[in-house]
């Protein structure tokens, strides 16, 4: 079977010979090809060259059309970002500096007209060609409820959230919503199977539950109604949202969840069972120091209380660059042993 085989047929409960296998590489493709960071971001050709690189070296199972997550708020006018030696690029220009440019922030009637998209549309098509048929393309969207942070900073975000300018904050989020339909829409037109929802307002440890059911919910609600919930994993950024998944499954429907790895695995596996698909997710900044029996002792565990009963994907967060490539190889191997039938 293909990865995309044993990842439809996982997610359907239907027979495979093993788990499927995610590992988010990201900067690491610069690496590969021998470019800084800036210039490997420049061009869709070498973001699909290096995912294809590492997916080819290692051996899992997906593959990435994430450049850095700034690249949504340069759909919406942000002009300069700020590269790093060993860390992912971020935002260094807000596109909203006062609540003025709230009013003035315009949604791009189609996004994959913007020239910020052709790079990402580059990318993605080269993908797509490559190992569409085979392999899990995974695209990163960010929900309504965040996208603020990335166009006007964490801290007046949360200003604007908890004050009294409530007609001001929803013009926001009406906004980052059609963006966010917008950018569903064109994600999987691109050829993206797999789309990961990022909601860290989708946990209660972000924002308490009275808040969660009363905010997130709702405006989460708005998001998928238009584009509906087929491919969306649900990831909360790390943050543990067990005690969430029941109303998550009642009122959103969606069919995978990225657990976090300070969640306790075997109550969202039982809490989530065989109606939809629990992702185990190791803790990898850990990577950086564990020796590899370190690293294949977590991935066991993992996998043990995962893979029973099926409906179950191993996979990691955020891979930093300073993971050593002796334990990206152990959490693999050991993901491909233990996660057999």
């Amino acid at each position: 079977m293909s990865p995309l085989e044993i990842l439809n047929a996982t997610i359907a409960g239907q027979p495979t010979p093993r788990i499927p296998i995610f590992c988010n590489l990201l900067d690491q493709g610069a690496r590969e090809l021998g470019l800084p960071l800036k210039m490997y971001y420049s061009k869709g050709e070498y973001v699909a060259a290096g995912q294809l690189k590492l997916q080819k070296k290692y051996g899992y199972d997906n593959v990435w059309s994430l450049f850095y997550v700034g690249k949504e708020a340069e759909l919406l006018g942000c002009n300069e970002i700020l590269y790093a030696d060993n860390g992912s690029p971020n935002v260094a220009d807000f596109v909203i500096k006062n609540y003025d440019d709230i009013a003035k922030l315009e949604i791009p009637d189609d996004i994959t007209a913007h020239p910020a998209w052709q790079e990402t549309a580059n990318c993605l098509k080269i993908l797509r060609e490559e190992v569409g048929n085979t392999h899990p393309i995974c695209a990163y969207l960010t929900a309504s409820t965040t996208m603020p942070a990335l166009l006007m900073g964490m801290d007046k975000w949360m200003e604007l959230l908890m004050g009294k300018d409530t007609d001001v904050r929803d013009e926001l989020l009406r906004k980052c919503s059609l963006f966010f339909e917008k950018e569903v829409a064109a994600y999987r037109a691109a050829g993206a199977n797999v789309l990961v929802y990022s909601t860290p307002f989708g946990s209660t440890s972000f924002v308490g539950m009275k808040r969660f059911q009363e905010f997130s919910l709702p405006w989460m609600q708005r998001d998928l109604a238009a584009g509906g919930v087929n491919n969306i994993v649900y990831y909360c950024g790390m943050a543990p949202f067990n005690n969430v998944i029941t109303q998550i499954q009642e009122t959103l429907c969606i069919g995978s969840y990225y657990i976090s790895p300070m969640s306790d695995l075997a109550e969202a596996k039982a809490i989530i069972g065989k109606t939809a698909l629990t992702c185990g997710v190791i803790e990898d900044i850990k990577l950086i120091h564990w020796s590899p029996t370190q690293t294949r002792e977590e991935v066991k565990r993992l996998c043990e209380i995962g893979k029973v009963g099926g409906h179950f994907l191993f996979g990691t967060g955020v891979m930093p660059l300073q993971i050593p490539e002796e334990n990206i190889v152990a959490m693999l191997d050991a993901a491909f042993e233990y996660g057999r039938f």
